[in-house]
């Protein structure tokens, strides 16, 4: 079952349960795939990938949202929008450690050069490309970019 699928059968249960805040959310965040589907010259249909990166996005907006709140003194609605942060998150795959990720980076390395590569600084792309397709939104790509760089120094 593709995530945009579990989206929509979640909003059928959210809707039999009751559960208003996570049923506007999953629509919201339905609301935003669709539009992102649409938007263009020519329609098009979001993967997996595409769909947990939208969920990132929309998850982060709703924490910076609660910090403003914070920061506004509305504590009420920074809750609220915690919430949906939350709800959104449970989409998510499980987050990796950076212990996870520094293992599947020297892997990655161990690899190519059981390939007869020889790894310079300027091999991070050939490193990033298996280690971006394993990580894929579970860790910050930025962070990951140093581990591989600092792998190679």
């Amino acid at each position: 079952m593709s995530l945009k699928e579990r989206l929509k059968e979640d909003v059928v249960a959210h809707m039999k349960a009751g559960n208003k805040t996570a049923l506007t959310t999953v629509r919201n965040v339905l609301g935003e795939i669709s539009t992102r589907e649409k938007s263009g010259k020519t329609p098009v249909e979001l993967d997996d990938a595409q769909v947990t990166s939208l969920l990132q996005k929309e998850a982060a907006k709703r924490r910076d949202t609660a910090r403003i709140y914070t920061e506004a003194g509305e504590p009420g609605r920074a809750s609220a929008e915690v919430a949906e942060a939350e709800i959104i998150e449970a989409y998510l795959p499980k987050a990796l450690s950076r212990g996870e990720v520094e293992a599947i980076v020297d892997e990655a390395i161990g690899v190519l050069q059981a390939d007869g590569q020889e790894l310079s600084a300027r091999s991070i792309g050939l490193v990033m490309k298996p280690v971006t397709a394993k990580v894929a939104g579970r860790f910050d790509g930025k962070t990951v970019s140093e581990i591989v760089r600092s792998r190679l120094m």
